[in-house]
């Protein structure tokens, strides 16, 4: 058996504050995550690698245009873009970058979050 060359950590969980956690799931949801559980006022969704997002209810009130606290990354820019835009996300318009090309969508708290294309290495992830 070969031995696992993946790297050795990942990121655990990323929390990010929420005005409504109901309002906030589906819409993490369909962004492409895997629904794991939720209570009160807190779900957790999975990202590719094992990685959970758990929203929370946020203390204190976002300002619309907050930039979220992490990106996203996808396998796809363009074809994200235009499923993003069929869902009603009103995503920006693509902006070729240096490393990656992206675009924004808005969340339903008012965070900004950046979506880029892949970078990944060729090596096992």
């Amino acid at each position: 058996m070969a031995a696992d060359q993946r790297p050795g950590v990942w990121i655990g969980h990323a929390l990010l504050p929420t005005a409504d956690v109901e309002k906030a799931l589906p819409w993490w949801r369909a962004t492409g995550m895997r629904f794991i559980t939720s209570g009160d006022g807190f779900a957790v969704l999975e990202l590719r690698g094992g990685t959970h997002l758990v929203l929370l209810a946020a203390e204190t009130p976002i300002e619309a245009g907050t930039k979220c606290p992490f990106d996203l990354m996808v396998e796809d820019v363009e074809a994200s873009h235009l499923a993003f835009a069929e869902q009603g996300f009103a995503p920006t318009p693509l902006e070729p970058g240096r490393i990656h090309t992206s675009f924004t969508i808005r969340d339903p708290s008012g965070y900004d979050v950046t979506v880029n294309s892949t970078h990944v290495s060729d090596q096992p992830v």
